[in-house]
């Protein structure tokens, strides 16, 4: 178990991202993943109120509401449940007045009476970021959220953030969630984890396994059938290849599934505390829960492969 910095979180090496609840998983497959992360430890789950929107026939919420039915049935204490506000049709942006009816909107979905990581789901320049940490603010003193964090904020306006807090006595986020993997290294190396080394801060990245990509189910000219397939061509090119190729070698090696691989290189990177990534099944669970440790000669080929 990890401590997450600035906070008394203390959550397992895998975030255990919940976006295809209500999606491609209906409640049933979700309860069992859930208790399946369970039973090896996990504790921290990572939603938002826009999860699962996109499907025909959602309005939003339907993660956050198959979480809540599976929450009443464990102890809440136990388990680190982050969940994100500003991306919901019919709660857009960072708002005060947004933010503290979407926070009850999550809050009545989720079924508790707190929030453990309340992220800003997505920068926005609209509202002054004064009045959406006030907001926050209200949300904290109200025991509702006990800490709020950024997501898909450049590392210019996190500090701006950071720094606006500081200035007013506002509260601070803790970090930072963005996509970030041996695929998809920028702009988090050169332009976030900056921000976040200068802050003591970490990220919680993300598509962990580029939307399956790095899970080695994909191979040149093999057809996957998965509702992601279509977004992940974009990563068929023989760099990418050639990475995918060295970590089915270090898997191997470990005798783990590949995805386990692809996640340890995320954790080895010292500004990230979890990675986070979803599954569909309980087999799926199985391939990406188990937590291992590369070698810097191992560490050395994927980073140059990357590149």
């Amino acid at each position: 178990m990890i401590t997450i910095p600035e906070t008394d979180l203390v959550v397992h090496p895998l975030c255990l991202g919940t976006n295809v609840f209500g999606w491609s998983a209906d409640e049933a497959e979700s309860h069992q993943v859930l208790d399946a992360y369970a039973a090896h430890g996990g504790n921290f789950l990572d939603t938002a109120d826009v999860y699962s929107q996109w499907k025909p026939g959602n309005q939003g919420g339907e993660s956050e509401t198959i979480i809540g039915k599976w929450l009443t049935k464990r102890d809440r204490s136990k388990i680190v449940v982050a969940t994100k506000v500003s991306m919901l049709n019919t709660r857009p942006g960072l708002s005060a007045k947004n933010i503290l009816a979407a926070c009850d909107d999550s809050l009545r979905r989720l079924q508790t009476d707190y929030i453990d990581v309340y992220y800003s789901h997505r920068d926005e320049t609209e509202t002054p970021m004064e009045e959406t940490l006030g907001a926050y603010a209200e949300l904290i003193a109200a025991g509702k959220v006990r800490y709020i964090a950024a997501s898909q904020h450049t590392g210019a306006r996190l500090q701006q953030a950071l720094d606006i807090s500081a200035a007013n006595g506002l509260p601070s986020y803790i970090g930072l969630q963005d996509q970030y993997n041996l695929i998809y290294r920028e702009p988090f190396e050169s332009e976030q984890q900056p921000v976040l080394a200068n802050n003591n801060l970490s990220a919680i990245p993300f598509y962990g396994l580029a939307r399956g990509f790095l899970s080695g189910k994909y191979r040149p000219g093999v057809k996957v059938e998965s509702v992601r397939a279509e977004g992940v061509a974009e990563f068929y090119n023989d760099k990418n290849w050639a990475v995918l190729d060295r970590v089915r070698e270090i898997a191997q090696d470990h005798s783990v599934p590949v995805g386990a691989i692809s996640l340890a290189w995320i954790r080895s990177n010292p500004q990230v505390s979890t990675p986070i990534a979803s599954a569909r099944t309980v087999e799926q669970l199985e391939e990406i829960v188990q937590i291992v440790e590369l070698s810097d000669a191992e560490l050395a080929s994927l980073n140059s492969l990357s590149a």
